[in-house]
């Protein structure tokens, strides 16, 4: 899998730094508990718990794919993630031909629909991606061009699905990687998604230091994104934050419940059924009830070792059952 175009792997990575404590997901290891790096200012790309249902829509307020405005409670965001050009970062990513990949993902999101809530098409773009090497601005990411993700904003509304972009920060903050992205942000079926892991600290590298956050930097993330809400009207946003175990996401009870934000935290535990299920358990924990639960699985990693692909029926079973299901 690459990272930032070389032939270190994401997850080989990942699976390499926590190897004795990813599957069990223990919280303990060689994680700084620090937030993320530098706080300098974002150019912005190409041009500048359970609560009672939402109100119907009128007329001139815009909604979500499907219809309505609230993605939680009520539906199940369930997809694919990817990035243009890089295979091994997600099925969407894999060639060239986004629509088919689209159409495979479509077929997978219905296995989703046990009836106890809607499935909610979601594509994961990789919008900021790490690098090993500081590039210009000594920030160790690089932004996609506005033409991929004008591309992809299209895609997922064309095709009546929830457009997430990810965000792997190097050593610049999430809060200036998300103002990047407002253009696409005002759309109302795009949300983001977070990579601590890769959130690291000035005199730290990619690949060689393990990222974290806390609850606070993110609670930044989202109330600007609830004040964008407010402010343009915007249907409920999706904000994921993708966690391998519980030292890459600390002091969550920093992050707020913020009205228009539908906060997600995902277990990307890799290995054989029983291992992800542990991490799953482990890392939701004592998880605040205004952040809902999320389960990532991987076609390659999860079955590197000959072991099964979990199936729909066994994610459904988990407690709490995930309110977002992304596959890599």
């Amino acid at each position: 899998m690459s990272l930032g175009g070389t032939k270190i792997g994401r997850r080989a990575f990942l699976v390499a730094a926590a190897a004795a404590g990813v599957s069990a997901c223990s919280g303990s290891g060689g994680d700084n508990t620090s937030t993320t790096g530098s706080t300098k200012g974002a150019t912005p790309v190409g041009t500048t718990s359970t609560s009672a249902p939402t109100p119907a829509p009128t007329a001139t307020q815009a909604t979500l794919p499907g219809g309505g405005r609230t993605i939680l409670p009520g539906r199940r965001l369930v997809g694919y993630c990817g990035m243009p050009g890089a295979p091994a970062l997600g099925e969407l990513g894999v060639g060239n031909d986004l629509q088919a990949k689209i159409d495979k993902m479509l077929k997978v999101v219905k296995d989703y629909d046990d009836g106890s809530a809607k499935p909610l098409p979601v594509m994961e773009l990789i919008a900021t991606v790490v690098h090993p090497y500081p590039g210009k601005d000594g920030m160790y990411r690089e932004r996609m061009p506005a033409a991929v993700l004008d591309e992809w904003t299209k895609a997922a509304k064309d095709n009546g699905s929830i457009l997430l972009l990810d965000i792997q920060p190097g050593r610049a903050s999430f809060l200036d990687e998300a103002k990047a992205f407002e253009k696409w942000l005002l759309e109302p079926h795009v949300g983001l998604a977070l990579d601590p892991e890769w959130a690291i600290l000035a005199g730290q590298t990619p690949g060689k230091h393990f990222g974290t956050t806390t609850g606070a930097a993110v609670d930044e993330v989202a109330k600007y994104l609830s004040d964008l809400v407010t402010e343009h009207d915007l249907p409920q946003k999706a904000l994921v934050v993708h966690v391998l175990r519980r030292s890459i996401f600390t002091a969550e009870d920093g992050l707020k419940d913020h009205p228009g934000v539908a906060v997600i935290k995902s277990v990307d535990g890799i290995g054989v059924p029983q291992d992800k299920v542990k991490a799953y358990e482990v890392v939701m924990k004592d998880t605040p009830p205004h952040i809902r639960a999320g389960f990532k699985i991987f076609y390659s990693e999860d079955t590197a070792g000959g072991g099964p692909l979990m199936q729909p029926a066994e994610v459904l079973a988990l407690t709490p059952k995930p309110d977002y299901v992304m596959y890599e």
